[in-house]
């Protein structure tokens, strides 16, 4: 199984992005970007890769002690940034510390599993849209129409193990489906 571990926005926050979505989607050179699509949106704690089936028992235990150690936090989607020019993401602001720390046990238990977990720091941010290969597209002028936005605070007070399903071949703009597996809330 393909698996990561997520927190996902409220519906208020995911309303908010995607009124600045639709302006980001709706300028020049637009249509050259890999969207990631509203379904989509969600805040990756780790990314588990394949996961063999023997290990999802014990990698559920683990993540069960690692949500239950930490706290329900106040989050909000702001501003916005790149990488290169491969990803264009959305930030995150409010209980930033809080949520690294999460994002830190829930690799810890991953890795004590036995699951290889790259060794980078966590940088806290939502997806929206990666360049297509072979098509340079300069995402410098979408962070900066992200400059001013700021969605409605949400308390993110569970953490989600998700199978990603890959899309369809061949089927253009088809993204990955995602399955909830498991949820935990936090703190308790």
């Amino acid at each position: 199984m393909r698996l990561f571990v997520a927190l996902w926005p409220s519906s208020q926050a995911l309303r908010d992005l995607s009124r600045a979505e639709h302006k980001l989607r709706s300028a020049p050179g637009a249509d050259r970007l890999r969207w990631a699509g509203d379904t989509g949106h969600h805040l990756t704690l780790a990314f588990l890769g394949e996961v063999p089936e023997e290990t999802i028992p014990e990698l559920i235990a683990r993540l069960e002690r690692a949500a239950r150690r930490h706290k329900p936090m106040s989050l909000r989607l702001s501003g916005g940034g790149r990488f290169g020019d491969r990803t264009l993401w959305v930030g995150v602001e409010g209980d930033v510390a809080p949520l690294g720390r999460l994002a830190d046990s829930v690799a810890a238990g991953a890795r004590r599993t036995g699951i290889e977990m790259e060794d980078r720091a966590f940088r806290p941010h939502l997806t929206l849209a990666r360049a297509r290969p072979h098509r340079h597209t300069p995402l410098r002028p979408y962070t900066e129409l992200l400059t001013d936005f700021t969605s409605r605070e949400w308390t993110a007070d569970h953490i989600d193990l998700v199978e990603s399903h890959p899309p369809e071949p061949g089927t253009p703009g088809a993204q990955p489906r995602y399955e909830t597996v498991r949820r935990w809330p936090l703190g308790h």
